[in-house]
């Protein structure tokens, strides 16, 4: 069986690397305690929380990682900025925050400034349509310390104090949607990568996949972008609280059980996923490709769910209907402190984590 270690990846030492981080981030925090803009520490959040007296401050990070890879080997740059826009934005949202700017950074090692006018158009489009502006960025130029091309983001957003998402309120019995998504999102694109090179070779891109369209194409499917819909239902900056939401968790690396866990504030609380999503036939073929077990598929892709929110069982049908994507229940919130999935794969089963 293959796995995410195989191609380059180690999952335990990114988390071992990410608490280092957290440790040496947290010694900053209390430097700005009494003062605008103190922080507030909210373990395992999507994003970051900072007191502005009236309202917080939300801020996250993230990137589109090796998905720019692909887009590299087929000169395809203009969905990317629905990924970029997705990563961070949907991170926010998680805590109820209306993502109202994006930053960004490209770093290159040569400047193109057709792909760079390609990424520009596509971010911008996908800002237009979640009323999110780019107010600045930086392109970097660092020659041979690149091979290609790296984009990251910073989101600022905005959130009143009696709006905030926390999870605190989940209980047992509540109900989980999720949301649907087609394809990887940007995340878990190492493993995809070795796959098919491994498989196919180096230039497997430009070559026809089984679904009508050159592998490159498919493999570059935008990720949704949630942010808007949930607002919708959450109630922007400024408008009342519409329909009580208890957790929100945006499906990254780390797959939808890792994820999960983050939202569930509660010992012993678990979580049993008996309805979810399936994923696109495209994911479902690379993981047969691959010889990717179910539980590794679970644990590094969404598997064609993109976000789960944690809802009372008296508002699943009300949040239902004020969706405008694929939204459906999937499971409930159980008291036996795991996560189990029965699985929607190439090879369907009961996992549990």
């Amino acid at each position: 069986m293959n796995n995410y270690k195989k191609a380059g990846v180690d999952i335990a030492a990114g988390d071992l690397a990410s608490k280092l981080a957290y440790k040496n981030a947290s010694k900053t925090l209390s430097s700005r305690r009494g003062m605008i803009g103190q922080a507030i520490i909210a373990e395992g959040g999507f994003a970051g929380l900072i007191d502005m007296k009236d309202f917080y401050l939300v801020q996250c990070d993230d990137g589109i990682g090796t998905k720019i890879q692909i887009a590299e080997k087929i000169d395809k740059f203009n969905t990317l900025g629905y990924d970029l826009l997705a990563m961070v934005a949907d991170d926010a949202v998680c805590l109820g925050a209306e993502t109202i700017s994006i930053s960004n950074t490209i770093d290159t090692n040569k400047i193109d400034t057709k792909i760079i006018n390609e990424m520009m158009q596509g971010l911008a489009e996908a800002c237009i349509e979640q009323k999110v502006i780019i107010p600045g960025g930086e392109i970097a130029e660092l020659g041979n310390s690149l091979t290609g091309n790296i984009w990251n983001a910073t989101a600022l957003g905005i959130l009143e104090k009696d709006k905030i998402v926390t999870g605190k309120e989940i209980q047992v019995g509540d109900k989980i949607i999720a949301l649907k998504e087609n394809g990887f999102r940007s995340n878990g694109f190492s493993l995809v990568r070795y796959i098919l090179e491994h498989n196919f070779g180096k230039n497997v891109y430009t070559k026809m996949s089984p679904f009508g369209k050159i592998w490159g194409e498919i493999l570059l499917e935008p990720s949704r972008v949630y942010s808007s819909e949930v607002l919708n239902i959450l109630g922007r900056f400024g408008e009342k609280r519409k329909i009580m939401i208890k957790g929100i968790c945006h499906i990254t690396g780390g797959g939808i059980a890792n994820n999960f866990k983050r939202i569930l504030k509660k010992k012993g609380l678990g979580a049993h996923f008996n309805n979810l999503f399936s994923p696109a036939e495209m994911i479902i073929e690379i993981q047969k490709i691959g010889n990717i077990s179910e539980r590794e598929a679970y644990k590094t892709w969404n598997m064609g769910n993109g976000m789960m929110l944690v809802v009372a069982p008296q508002d699943v049908e009300k949040i239902l209907d004020r969706f405008q994507l694929a939204a459906k229940l999937v499971g409930e919130i159980t008291n036996d402190d795991s996560i189990s999935i029965r699985s929607c794969g190439a090879d369907p089963q009961d996992i549990i984590f």
